[in-house]
């Protein structure tokens, strides 16, 4: 839909104009791989969109639920918002107690994370956090194989990614109400 592989901003603008066309009260988004213009962007400004509130390691509360954000991707070096096994230990262990939604761009480990030659690619460690923070949702993307929603020990786990392998057009997105 986007390219963000530019790195000129037209796509973070044409992105953000996206967002204001939305039917929406709120757009909450985080950041994934691909997203080097939008990490650049952030260097400038902790809310880079008008329509939309970015997260990274951020809540926030809207009709009394409480949303988490984190863009953060293992195993990618060189990619957007990489972090190592040491930093996302200690980015998961922020997602605080009593949050209701939790949006990340990477799966947890094992659920929803099977790419198309078959491995895994969720991290173990956000796995947890999800586990202790016991939280209603989880919404994520990365693996666009595993697109599905999957409900375990009281979490729906949603991967809503928007584009399959082998597919050209955008999927329609996946709806949770809450």
């Amino acid at each position: 839909m986007f390219n963000l592989l530019n790195n000129n901003g037209s796509d973070l603008a044409a992105i953000d104009q996206w967002f204001g066309e939305q039917n929406f009260d709120r757009v909450l988004c985080t950041g994934g791989n691909h997203d080097l213009p939008l990490e650049a962007a952030l260097r400038r400004s902790p809310q880079p969109f008008r329509n939309a509130i970015y997260l990274q390691d951020t809540g926030y509360e809207y009709g009394g639920k409480l949303f988490w954000g984190a863009p953060w991707v293992p195993d990618l070096s060189g990619h957007a918002f990489f972090a190592t096994a040491q930093e996302l230990a200690c980015r998961w262990s922020a997602i605080p107690l009593g949050i209701d939604v939790l949006i990340t761009h990477t799966p947890p480990r094992s659920i929803l994370d099977k790419s198309s030659r078959g491995y895994n690619l969720g991290c173990a460690k956000l796995l947890e956090a999800v586990y202790r923070t016991e939280l209603k949702v989880h919404c994520f993307g990365h693996v666009h194989n595993s697109r599905g929603e999957f409900r375990h020990r009281g979490t729906t786990f949603i991967n809503a990614s928007s584009i399959m392998r082998g597919r050209s057009s955008v999927l329609e997105p996946i709806v949770v109400e809450l």
